[in-house]
């Protein structure tokens, strides 16, 4: 995501990133159609010239790419015209996993199976996959699958990390009893467990995201409280905090892969550093003493959730 115009601008230094990252045994790239609006998708093309065959290349739709309507969601007619878009800009002939970036409330999920399900057969995508789906979004649509003869999602990609704990309630028990991976993201929550003196100062402080680093606001005053705690634990574990923040994510069963998301070199570096840390069982439960298991720190965390239905004001007309 940090690829281009949302992060790194110098598309040449994002490639070496890439490249650093597969000779470091790196071997999964997680992108989106939406970021940087496709020119992330470019980038990981160029890096990936004469090295497709070295990674799973997992790419995403769904988010509104531009203002038209038809532009976005799981329709058939859109995931025909964007998985041609994706290919075109990451320079490939298949995707590898093929994921919807959020459910489309407007559209039936045998709709948006029964298309991914034929681009898995024209050879176009591996494999399908969800992201954001809570669990029972999740289940209505391996329920779908199973009936209508479909290829199921075989993954989640949910946000995970010290400070958002929330999916361990539902999410992550629901993938594995569907045997499902589990991708995760933002294990440093936007920076907040980078180990950075001040969080608030981040370059994701401003937009949409900045009521994330206000501290006028309860939740975000609570994370910061958590994070002085856990900075010291990470200091008593001999770990920079960033380390500590993905042992953590990865020690859970059922995570399949931690998603980093570094825009630049040194910030790629530092995580390759700690890639083989792990956390003793009395440091996991001193983590659980300052964040309780299933627990999401500053529950406003996820602004760009879709809007719940209950505070959905059209429901109230028949």
């Amino acid at each position: 995501m940090m690829f281009g115009a949302m992060g790194n601008t110098d598309h040449g230094e994002c490639v070496r990133m890439i490249h650093t990252a597969l000779d470091a045994g790196i071997n999964i790239i997680d992108t989106a159609d939406v970021y940087s609006g496709g020119e992330s998708e470019e980038i990981v093309g160029k890096a990936l010239e004469g090295r497709r065959d070295e990674v799973v290349l997992a790419t995403k739709f769904g988010l509104a790419m531009g203002d038209d309507a038809n532009r976005r969601g799981g329709s058939a007619r859109w995931i025909r015209r964007a998985v041609e878009e994706s290919l075109r800009r990451l320079d490939t002939d298949h995707i590898d996993l093929y994921q919807m970036h959020r459910p489309d409330p407007n559209t039936d999920i045998d709709e948006t199976l029964a298309a991914l399900s034929d681009l898995v057969r024209a050879g176009k995508v591996r494999a399908v996959g969800g992201s954001f789906f809570a669990p029972e979004e999740t289940v209505e649509a391996q329920w779908t699958a199973e009936r209508r003869g479909h290829r199921p999602l075989r993954t989640e990609q949910c946000p995970y990390s010290i400070l958002t704990r929330g999916v361990e309630n539902r999410v992550l028990p629901t993938a594995r009893r569907y045997g499902m991976g589990v991708l995760t993201f933002g294990p440093l929550n936007s920076g907040w467990l980078s180990g950075r003196a001040d969080p608030t100062t981040g370059h994701r402080n401003a937009g949409l995201g900045a009521k994330m680093f206000d501290l006028s606001q309860p939740g975000v005053r609570a994370k910061a409280e958590a994070v002085q705690k856990l900075t010291a634990l990470a200091t008593e574990a001999g770990l920079p905090l960033a380390h500590l923040a993905l042992a953590f994510v990865r020690a859970h069963p059922a995570v399949t892969s931690v998603l980093i998301g570094p825009r630049h070199p040194e910030h790629l570096t530092d995580l390759l550093a700690g890639a083989d840390a792990e956390l003793d069982d009395d440091v996991l439960d001193r983590i659980d003493e300052i964040v309780a298991p299933g627990v999401d720190v500053n529950p406003d965390d996820f602004y760009i959730d879709p809007t719940p239905p209950i505070t959905d004001k059209r429901l109230r007309r028949r």
